[in-house]
């Protein structure tokens, strides 16, 4: 049997196991059960009614937090001709076609985000087994194959993130830090939470959203009121 550390047995201890917090008393919350060092991840839990082996309901999105997540995104953009300078002027952190990779097929994965134009695809197809399980692949659904690369890269910077669900039929996703304050992790959540009710499949049958849960990297889960995120969807 797992056992826990004194640390996470105290911030436990604060959390009311049998409630279903409203959101904005789950963040406040949150905030006082973080005990790390270092500025912790706030991470939203969402299990969603939906069969990710059916096509139509392997949901994934994008969400751009107003907020944004309180770290530097480092992106790589492939493109090549005009959009290397596009790209590049945008504020992407590595730029490249062939070059690029043939650097990433050696090992080097430095950054969080791709974005491509749609001419490179074919190329950037060759390393789709190492970007896809790292969900790194650009794909035109989330934006991130574009002409407009510029843009996909701005956005990405400001705090655009992408979801999907799990195999578990849950997403993950953070929603900021737990220095940020209570207004803009309440403000962030509700865009997230509000991203993927939209992206609600109409062959979902029941209740869509399940279940939600928010923690911090280190913190315990503290269990959010499901009617409360369901009546956003109104």
């Amino acid at each position: 049997m797992k056992r826990h550390g004194k640390g996470y047995n105290n911030a436990l201890a604060k959390v009311d196991r049998g409630t279903r917090y409203q959101l904005e008393e789950g963040l406040k919350l949150v905030q006082e059960t973080k005990r790390a060092k270092f500025d912790e991840t706030v991470e939203l839990a969402v299990r969603l009614g939906v069969d990710p082996k059916q096509a139509d309901q392997n949901i994934r999105g994008t969400v751009a937090l107003p907020h944004g997540m309180g770290k530097t995104v480092r992106v790589v953009a492939f493109a090549k001709g005009d959009k290397v300078k596009e790209a590049e002027d945008a504020g992407a952190d590595f730029v490249g076609s062939d070059e690029l990779i043939k650097k990433i097929t050696e090992g080097w994965l430095d950054f969080d985000n791709a974005v491509a134009t749609p001419d490179m695809m074919g190329a950037v197809g060759r390393i789709g087994k190492i970007l896809g399980p790292r969900g790194l692949m650009p794909n035109p659904k989330t934006g991130t194959v574009t002409m407009d690369i510029a843009k996909a890269v701005k956005e990405i910077k400001a705090g655009k993130l992408e979801f999907r669900v799990d195999k578990a039929g849950i997403v993950h996703i953070p929603v900021g830090k737990a220095s940020f304050g209570m207004d803009k992790l309440v403000e962030n959540a509700r865009a997230v939470l509000t991203a993927i009710l939209r992206a609600k499949p109409a062959s979902a049958k029941g209740n869509y959203v399940q279940g939600v849960t928010v923690s911090t990297t280190m913190g315990p889960g503290i269990k959010i009121d499901v009617n409360q995120i369901r009546a956003m969807a109104a």
